[in-house]
């Protein structure tokens, strides 16, 4: 049976326009299972990278509730969603944000430094292995400006991974990246999965989403799909993509 991580009940979200109000989630429940690949599709305003950050706490929802390790994120301070940040979450975005005057080395190493429950030593050499695992070591003195977009992404993995995170959120991860550094990033990802890592990604990508053991789809900030997936196989990517095709093609993708 599986372990359930997070869970949301009813969750809503809504934004001021124009003396009115916009609705971009309306009641969406769904859990999260530790070990998944879980993947949000729909079109674009559909509401997925809004249900992302407000599962995050990155952004607060309007009404209902997030629990993680039983507290309601919804209603939870700035200072514990900071130190969930830091501890038990992971972000990779499609903009990359690598700190651009700091090497690569030092983009992944320093946020491990603010996990207290770490040494600085014992953080080096995570970063060192994890730069290793993303093809990196050779470059890790180099800055971002001097580096491709997928070694930055890549980078950008590591870092969000340095603290061994409980949940990665990845939002448009391969967006900005063409297909080799798309495959290369997605390669990764699925590693990571295998090894463990509960992953949360919104994409449009089909090739992000073949990855996915889980595919929840969302039309009009309700979820009104769900598709479950054996763990990714290269040799059954046509098999698994004609499935996913046929399934998207039935939520009117």
């Amino acid at each position: 049976m599986k372990t359930k991580i997070l869970s949301a009940s009813g969750l809503c979200k809504s934004f001021a326009h124009e003396g009115g109000q916009i609705h971009v989630l309306s009641q969406v429940d769904l859990e999260l299972y530790q070990g998944d690949f879980t993947v949000i599709m729909g079109a674009s305003g559909s509401g997925k990278s809004t249900l992302l950050y407000a599962l995050s706490g990155m952004d607060r929802a309007t009404a209902g509730k997030v629990l993680y390790e039983g507290e309601d994120l919804v209603q939870a301070g700035e200072k514990k969603l900071a130190t969930l940040r830091h501890t038990d979450f992971g972000f990779v975005f499609q903009q990359i944000h690598l700190v651009s005057n700091l090497t690569l080395f030092e983009n992944v190493a320093v946020p491990g430094y603010l996990n207290k429950e770490s040494s600085a030593a014992e953080v080096g050499e995570r970063a060192e292995k994890l730069l290793e695992k993303m093809g990196l070591l050779q470059i890790k003195t180099h800055l971002p400006s001097q580096v491709s977009g997928g070694e930055q992404q890549r980078c950008a993995i590591a870092r969000a991974v340095i603290h061994m995170p409980k949940l990665l959120f990845a939002d448009e991860p391969t967006g900005a990246l063409n297909r080799k550094n798309t495959i290369e990033v997605l390669n990764l990802m699925t590693e990571l999965n295998r090894e463990g890592q509960s992953i949360l990604m919104v994409t449009h990508d089909m090739r992000a989403a073949l990855r996915a053991t889980r595919i929840l789809y969302l039309e009009d900030g309700r979820i009104i799909g769900e598709l479950s997936l054996p763990p990714y196989d290269e040799n059954e990517e046509k098999s698994r993509e004609t499935q996913v095709n046929a399934w998207l093609s039935s939520m009117h993708w």
